[in-house]
């Protein structure tokens, strides 16, 4: 499965190579906009390969209060900056990848995942306050947004790879629009394990709904579960590394 995965990625950047080349030559916009919606399919991809947040994803909406629409807009939130990142990262380029990348190469940025990693323990440091002292409350959109905007920090090194080529090729403006439609496909990805996360949560509470007290246990419950979960990633992140 993995490696059927590993493949499309494969074939879609060589492909994505080919028409940068042949734009950068003077080939026009036609033949490379023909080819920018296969981005979703490259994106939707890369995104089920491990990382970008899925897991953290899960956790958290497993553990809030946030219904469907609330929970894809953290996965969007989550999307659009894990993309946008790279892509700003490429375009004010050198001295900035070299003090976020620590000199350690393309696909890791030690301070982006630090500052990351540390803000998404703060929240889980307070889903476990709030689970232990606060009674069952509605988690808000602000609280939502702040996790999906710091677990995207970390800039997604596919989009990094993309956005070089085609600057190497002189021809910037194309990456920016391949990895807007990868982002689309990101988000793709990304919204279904919402989503998901989102009903198995949803359809627990309605198989315990006549026990009110069972549902405030539960709920309070996986919202510790799912703080110390953000906790220990950080901490793991942060000091294990």
């Amino acid at each position: 499965m993995w490696q059927f995965v590993i493949d499309i990625q494969r074939d879609i950047y060589l492909a994505f190579a080919d028409h940068i080349k042949a734009f950068a030559s003077g080939t026009g916009w036609s033949a490379f906009l023909s080819f920018l919606p296969m981005g979703i399919v490259f994106g939707a991809v890369h995104a089920m390969t491990p990382g970008h947040s899925k897991s953290i994803l899960a956790t958290y909406l497993a553990g809030s209060s946030l219904g469907m629409l609330r929970g894809l807009l953290v996965s969007l939130a989550i999307s659009f900056t894990h993309v946008t990142m790279s892509v700003v990262i490429a375009l004010f380029s050198l001295p900035l990848v070299s003090i976020m990348f620590g000199g350690t190469g393309a696909g890791s940025s030690p301070i982006l995942e630090s500052v990351s990693r540390g803000l998404l323990g703060v929240i889980g440091i307070w889903m476990l306050w709030s689970a232990r002292f606060r009674e069952p409350h509605s988690h808000g959109d602000r609280e939502g947004i702040v996790v999906g905007l710091s677990a995207g920090l970390i800039p997604c090194p596919l989009t990094l790879f993309v956005m070089t080529f085609a600057i190497s090729r002189g021809v910037p403006e194309a990456g920016v629009m391949f990895a807007l439609v990868m982002m689309i496909g990101v988000a793709l990805t990304l919204s279904a394990v919402a989503l998901t996360a989102v009903f198995f949560r949803q359809q627990m509470v309605h198989l315990f709904n006549t026990r009110p007290k069972l549902i405030s246990g539960l709920t309070k419950g996986l919202q510790a579960v799912s703080g110390a979960v953000l906790v220990a990633v950080a901490a793991h992140e942060l000091w294990w590394r």
